[in-house]
């Protein structure tokens, strides 16, 4: 028990994943008082607010630890709607944006189009529409983006354009762009792009946090932030973004705890030099000296781009794949495989040397194997920085030994296998589609694992992230009993919950339920699903979440907003 007498919440009748009986738990001041039987009940007071979970699992506030906050904003709440639930065609994509009319700032932006929903053609389509207007479109990865004539006229692109390192532009059978730019070579619109309005750009921020917090989501990381983030997902991560995230904070605000990469350059085409121009900046100092607790808003690190997408061709492989049946290559500056891996290690060291965290994106195993070089170069001066590689692809399991050995972390997307899986399994081929995300492996090789959902690649409903690691399932097709890299549910809880928490470097504090540890809950309006019960956990909803031991989603409040 604590040493303080009164609590001002209390959570009564609840139940634990991981325990018989119910359980009650009392917080005050931000922290966990206490947990347990009727002993805990000798804290409330007339001011104390009691809340009945009736059965309900009590789960520590959910932490996706790789969530793109603002880009996820901005496609809920600020931009078109072309995913799949709104277009099942190219020709309803052309309808959308026909009849859309223009943001004050003249352009049309939306976002969600998916090629493996709607099929090849989407520049063809999207070309010649609305002329007079400049129309860009992102995908659902945020590695590629559709222009019209009016957009790349606007961002002064000629019929031979130069392809930044790292990127990619589509081609006309004439050779002129089509209108598709693939990760670094969106820079080339994007650029063009003006800033999305600061007070649009709130409205939306604060309405999906509201959303998170009615899905249990107490904390997350938003992985790229700054002067690379015109190119990222819809163009609203920018600098501008992250201090709107310093002012709500300060001001009261924000009552999600974010933890942010900053981005220095877009989804390829990184350099040292950017990368120390950036550091130099001090744009890593920003909320200190300004009131900010760190342990709602703190900038973490750097992300950095090794690597693109499998789908794109743009993931570094040591053996071929996809349609090109290339080997792809690292989309970091540099003219050969050696002068990008080079680059990399300096990159990786520039980072490490600042006190910051290296974030590292790398979907082919190739650019994994190079990115773990490179922290394991970075750390020789015997300081682990609690580096991590995002999405992640190993040839074998010596590469997991390697991550444990040195202390790096593994975020990866188990929504995202599920959903693109019948592409994944055509661009890799089974048996490299089958060591895909090795959760298990990962696990017993005492890897520091999370799984997150990388929204807005995939939904932020952490249920179905927990499922498919559970089950590996894909949307076509069931995951095999048998297969070795699935995870318990519990597992699959705490990797949303107790080890993203090491990631934020914050293991001592959040992330698990214990008197002194953060008050952040997630109340479900059910018992946690029984061993082999995984498919009970989409019957399950969120009744209540607690941030910081305030109530920030109780029953009858709305998704983005009370009624």
């Amino acid at each position: 028990m604590s040493q303080r007498n009164t609590a001002e919440l209390v959570v009564i009748n609840g139940t634990l994943p991981d325990a018989p009986g119910t359980v009650n738990v009392a917080a005050a001041g931000g922290r966990l008082l206490a947990m347990g039987g009727d002993e805990v009940l000798a804290l409330v007071d007339p001011g104390t607010r009691i809340i009945d979970a009736d059965g309900g699992a009590v789960l520590p506030g959910i932490n996706d630890a790789h969530l793109h906050f603002i880009a996820s904003a901005m496609a809920r709440f600020g931009y078109l709607d072309v995913g799949a639930a709104a277009a099942s065609n190219w020709e309803d994509v052309a309808g959308i944006l026909a009849a859309a009319a223009p943001g004050r700032d003249g352009w049309i932006r939306a976002h969600g189009w998916d090629e493996v929903v709607l099929g090849p053609g989407g520049a063809e389509v999207l070309r010649g529409l609305r002329p007079g207007t400049p129309v860009v479109v992102f995908d659902q990865t945020g590695h590629q983006l559709l222009a019209n004539r009016t957009a790349m006229a606007a961002a002064g692109l000629g019929e031979r354009p130069a392809v930044p390192a790292g990127g990619v532009v589509g081609r006309t059978a004439s050779g002129d762009p089509s209108g598709l730019f693939v990760d670094a070579a969106m820079e080339l619109i994007t650029a063009a792009l003006p800033p999305v309005p600061r007070e649009d750009l709130r409205e939306a921020v604060l309405k999906f946090q509201r959303l998170l917090h009615a899905q249990g989501i107490t904390s997350l990381t938003e992985p790229g932030l700054g002067p690379g983030g015109r190119a990222l997902l819809g163009g609203a991560c920018t600098t501008d973004a992250l201090e709107l995230l310093g002012t709500l904070a300060h001001d009261g605000g924000l009552t999600m705890r974010v933890n942010a990469l900053l981005l220095f350059a877009g989804t390829g085409g990184v350099s040292a030099e950017a990368v120390r121009a950036g550091l130099d900046s001090g744009l890593q100092h920003l909320f200190t000296d300004r009131g900010i607790d760190p342990h709602l808003l703190r900038i973490a690190g750097v992300k950095v781009f090794a690597d693109g997408t499998p789908r794109s061709g743009t993931a570094w492989m040591t053996e071929p794949y996809g349609t090109e049946c290339s080997h792809g290559s690292m989309v970091v500056a540099g003219a050969t495989d050696a002068e990008r891996v080079a680059e990399l290690n300096e990159i990786v060291r520039l980072i490490h040397a600042a006190g910051l965290q290296a974030g590292i994106h790398a979907t082919g195993d190739a650019a994994t194997e190079a990115a773990i070089d490179a922290i394991v170069a970075a750390q020789a001066d015997g300081r682990t920085g609690r580096h991590y590689i995002i999405h992640g692809a190993f040839g074998s399991n010596e590469s997991l030994h390697r991550l444990a050995e040195h202390g790096i972390g593994y975020s990866t997307n188990p929504s995202i296998r599920a959903a693109a899986g019948d592409l994944m399994m055509r661009l890799l081929g089974k048996e490299r589609f089958g060591r895909h995300q090795p959760l298990n492996s990962a696990l017993r090789a005492g890897v520091q694992l999370n799984i997150a959902s990388d929204s807005p690649v995939t939904d932020t409903d952490w249920r179905r992230t927990v499922a498919a690691a559970v089950t590996r399932d894909t949307v076509h097709a069931p995951g095999n009993p048998d297969d070795p890299e699935r995870i318990s549910t519990q597992q699959a809880l705490l990797a949303m919950t107790a080890l993203p928490a090491w990631q934020d470097h914050a293991e001592d504090f959040k992330g698990r339920l214990a008197p002194g540890l953060a008050a952040d809950l997630c109340v479900l309006d059910g018992p946690w699903p029984a061993a082999g019960a995984i498919d009970e956990l989409a019957e399950r909803h969120v009744a209540w979440t607690v941030a910081a031991g305030t109530v920030v989603h109780q029953p009858g409040w709305v998704a983005a907003g009370r009624p």
